[in-house]
Parts: structure tokens; sequence; C-alpha cells
């Protein structure tokens, strides 16, 4: 993880390309059980909510495990970001985490850290101190995980309590973003085998107008067709209203089998995603963020397919291994991924009629540059030799670029890069 705050300016080099993969989540206000449009005036039936709490309780007690030590996040002068109750984390013993209640990991323990990619140079345990929760001065003991504690209150705002946790799935997951409101600027590479890839991603507080919407900057690793068989591994930030009933940046995972369908989740809200740090809590408010020409502030994510055992590890910004998912839990990412993407996505619910002002990244179009537009850096893959090898081939795209917008280049410094984002409904984008 890096803070930056040089004045770089790098020139911009636009790029031509010719499709995008979609993947993602929530679409707008849907009623929990039949996914329909919510109406205006709904009957309410005792004997449905209370069959709908008996649900929520009895998934809140397969998702929260007991915990040895819980730790409130506070709200604090320096980093006014969460309701005054905020975060509750728990610390989960390693072995009871949600990861294994998956029959495949029943009993075990989790892996010893892999082989890191060459051309990786950790510089010790540093930069873990970058969650609010962190800043009471608590921490989870050794042989425990941080785990953001799920609420009644979390599931209540799901647009489905049966796939809380999870991104809507699509009929038929296509190249283009043209459908289910999914906007894009992104990056991208294909054509090869790809085992892993790595970026550095600075962090900003974008304004999402409703909770039904939401606005993320990620990696995105990618195998299989664009079919029912698509594997993908996500990290990055995001600022989710409905999943974690706040405005705030957020660190997260997600992981899919089968293009978002029954499989995968957010962050530990299934049985997936191995976590051995102890000071790191997935799902948990990022601080500092990036301000509008001011400092900035990046974190670097790096995910890499272990040589030995072939799991997929994430390593956070110098050194800071956050935990692998099982090779077991794929079908084409057991081998490797055929595509790489960088960027953001928002959801554009069109409320009244009208494109959303749902922020992308800083806000603020890709030409305003540094420290006013978001951006990604130092972009890279891991070949089949497990090198950490710069992009040959980066492609750009935007699909509503009156909306948010892209602009890549290459330097010295910065490697291979983009800016991105914007406003949403302007002028332009009505």
């Amino acid at each position: 993880m890096a803070s930056s705050s040089c004045n770089i300016s790098p020139p911009i080099i636009p790029i031509f390309v010719f499709f995008l993969l979609v993947s993602s989540s929530f679409c707008p206000v849907r009623s929990s059980e039949t996914g329909s449009l919510h109406a205006k005036n709904q009957t309410f039936r005792p004997e449905v909510e209370l069959q709908k709490l008996k649900t929520i309780r009895e998934l809140l007690n397969k998702i929260n495990k007991p915990p040895i030590k819980s730790i409130q996040a506070i709200l604090s002068y320096f980093a006014p970001l969460i309701s005054p109750d905020g975060d509750i984390i728990d610390c989960v013993l390693l072995h009871h985490q949600p990861a294994f209640d998956h029959p495949r990991l029943k009993g075990q323990k989790p892996l010893d850290p892999p082989e890191r990619p060459s051309g990786v140079n950790p510089n010790g345990m540093g930069g873990e101190d970058f969650q609010l929760w962190s800043m009471s001065g608590e921490s989870c003991p050794e042989g425990t995980i941080p785990i953001r504690r799920t609420s009644e209150e979390d599931m209540l705002r799901a647009s489905s309590v049966r796939r809380f946790g999870r991104k809507r799935p699509r009929r038929r997951v296509r190249r283009d973003s043209t459908s289910n409101g999914h906007e894009h600027a992104v990056g991208y590479v294909s054509g090869d085998q790809y085992y892993g890839a790595k970026a550095s991603i600075n962090v900003w507080t974008p304004r999402v107008s409703n909770q039904y919407e939401f606005s993320l900057s990620q990696m995105w690793v990618i195998s299989g067709s664009f079919g029912d068989d698509l594997n993908t591994i996500e990290a990055g930030w995001q600022v989710s209203p409905e999943l974690y009933g706040d405005n705030y940046p957020r660190f997260f995972t997600y992981w899919t089998t089968d293009a978002y369908q029954a499989t995968g989740c957010y962050n530990l809200l299934c049985s997936g995603f191995v976590q051995t740090n102890n000071r790191i809590a997935i799902g948990a408010a990022i601080s500092p963020t990036s301000s509008y020409n001011g400092g900035q502030f990046d974190i670097s994510l790096l995910i890499w397919k272990d040589p030995k055992h072939g799991n997929w590890w994430l390593e956070f910004g110098s050194g800071v291994l956050v935990g692998y998912w099982p090779s077991f839990l794929f079908t084409h990412l057991r081998d490797h991924a055929s595509m790489v993407q960088f960027g953001g996505e928002v959801v554009n619910s069109r409320a009244g009629g009208f494109h959303t002002s749902t922020e992308m990244g800083s806000g603020h179009f890709a030409g305003q540059g540094f420290g006013k537009a978001s951006y990604f850096r130092n972009l890279q893959v891991v070949d089949w030799d497990n090198n950490l090898i710069p992009l040959s081939n980066l492609r750009v795209l935007a699909d509503h670029p009156n909306c948010y917008d892209i602009q890549g280049g290459i330097n010295r410094v910065w490697g291979n890069y983009f800016y991105y984002g914007g406003p949403g409904r302007n002028v332009k984008c009505p």
C-alpha cells in the first residue's frame, strides 16, 4: 500500500478497444421473495414476515462465527467515516471461519504462505492499518482472523435475503455492458494464459444515488466462456449502501464459478475464501481516502496462482498476505485465466427515467488527470513461470463515455496506467 502525493502528469495515449466482459451485481429495488420490483402499496403479511425473520436468523447463525474477542469501530476526529456505533469486528479462530464449513476443507488448517511471483519485493508486514476499526488500537490475537459482523439490519436491507452477499445472476453474461444497468470504464488484456495480476488503485468516496446502486473499482481475473460457466476472482474497493448500510469505501473480494448464479459470494459471507491474516478485515471501511486536488491514497493488490498447490492467493500492499481461494472451487480457473480486467463499475437504475448521478471513481472525468481523476497504475500480469511482467496489449473501453470515461498511457514510473471515472448524469449524459 502506498500514499501518493507527487504531481505526476504522464502523457495520455488513448487506445481503441472492441469488447468488454460484463460482471456484476445488484439490480434496482426488488422484493426479497420473488425478485420482482416493489409495488407502492404492498400488503403486510405477518406470516411471511415472520418466516423471513426466521430465515434471517438462521443465516446469521451460519455466517457469524463465535468470536473469542469483539472490537467495535469508533468515530474519531481524524476519520469520521462510520456511524457512531461503527462496525463490530469479531476475532474468530482461523479454523472456525466460514471457509471451513466447506466439505473439502472440514478438519483442515490454512496453508502456509506460497512462493511469490518473481518481481515482487515484499517489505515486511507494514501497511495493514488502512482500516478504521484498527485505529482503535485493538487487534485480533494470533491464530484468529477479524470478520466484520453481519447484522439483522444488513439482511433486511438486501433486495433478496436468499441471495444475501451474492451478486444478482444474469440470464446470459454478455461481452457488452448495455443491459442490466451496469456501466463500466475498464482496461483489460486477453488472448493469452494468465496466472495472476497486480495493480495500484487510488481510493475515493464516490457518491451513490440510492441504496440499490453501487460504485466499485476492482480487478477481475477471469476464465471460461461468457455463458453459465464463467469463473471470476475479484478484489478491490466498493461503495455499496445495500451491502454495508453506508456510503464509505470498503475493501472487498468476490468469486464465482457459474456466472454469479449459485456459487460464490462477497468477502467471507459463504464458504470459499480462506483468510490467513489477523489484521485485515475484508468488508471493513478504508481510511484515508483520496481528496480532489489534495493527497492521493492508493492500495496495491496482487492475485496470483500458487505454482505448487494451484490455489489463488491475495496479497495487499508490500508483502501482506490476506488469504487464498482454493483451486477446487473453480473449473476453468483451476488451470489459468484467459482475461484480466481492471477498472470501475456502477449500477444505473435510471430512477425517475434519468441516468443515475452515482459517481465512478473520484466522480471526475479521466482528462482531469492526477489529483482529480481516479487511476490504476503499474498494471502487471503473472506469466506461466510465476513472473510478474508488464502488460503488452492493454485495451481500454468506456461503454458510456459521456457518463464515465477512461484514458490510458504508459511511462517509466507508472508503467501501464489509466485514469477513469465520471459524475454520471450531466448535460451530455441525461
